[in-house]
């Protein structure tokens, strides 16, 4: 798969050396040419020199291919407007953008773009909400047996119960990411639109699971 990103410092710079260590391809937008030294001369990725809400720019790194993008610069405004911009113009379905200000969190939020507040950020977390759901486990434990998971659900389970939605797929949930901040559920948590699930499962029924938190809602529900 293919990955852009904005931003060649600390967090942009690890996290795609991070993805191409996955195997996918990845190119990164930073003004600063020097910026790209942190890649190392290992990085086989593109290094696109340029501001990264510049279409011209996106498309220069392959924008209309790219699986995710990841707006990581030092700037909010700049990495929310590139992530509309790779979400309302090029269509990438999967976006995600870093800011400094936890105020604005939910605001963006309603604009359909995943937002962190940067003293919560790590490459680690942009990764797995970038990567295919389920696909890097957040902990397994020393027998292998049972891993957490994070898990975005299908829009269509939005004002489930997670009750219901423990109940349908075996799982538990662990907590449950809401604006950037981990909650532990309680017997009346319902799931709200763009909220996390750090799921506990028995490793051979991850798939099964997957593929029933990013289906739509069986409608008997």
């Amino acid at each position: 798969m293919h990955f852009v990103i904005m931003g060649c410092g600390r967090v942009g710079s690890t996290l795609a050396i991070g993805l191409q260590e996955h195997g996918h391809e990845v190119a990164i937008i930073d003004q600063d040419e020097g910026a790209f030294r942190r890649l190392g001369s290992n990085f086989a990725g593109s290094r696109i020199t340029g501001v990264g809400f510049d279409r011209e720019t996106l498309e220069r790194a392959d924008i209309r291919n790219a699986y995710a993008f990841a707006a990581v610069s030092s700037g909010d405004n700049s990495n929310i407007l590139a992530a509309r911009v790779a979400r309302e113009t090029f269509d990438v379905e999967h976006v995600v953008a870093r800011i400094y200000d936890p105020g604005r969190a939910e605001i963006y939020q309603r604009l359909g773009i995943p937002t962190v507040a940067t003293v919560r950020w790590t490459a680690d977390q942009v990764l797995r909400r970038l990567v295919p759901q389920g696909a890097i486990p957040l902990h397994t434990d020393p027998s292998g047996r049972i891993s957490l998971l994070d898990l975005s659900p299908h829009i269509s389970w939005v004002g489930t119960p997670l009750r219901v939605i423990e109940r349908e797929t075996g799982a538990r949930v662990g907590y449950f990411t809401r604006l950037g901040e981990g909650r532990l559920p309680d017997p009346d948590t319902v799931l709200q639109e763009g909220d996390l699930l750090q799921v506990l499962a028995e490793r051979d029924r991850r798939p099964e699971i997957e593929e029933t938190l990013t289906s739509p809602r069986p409608a008997d529900l």
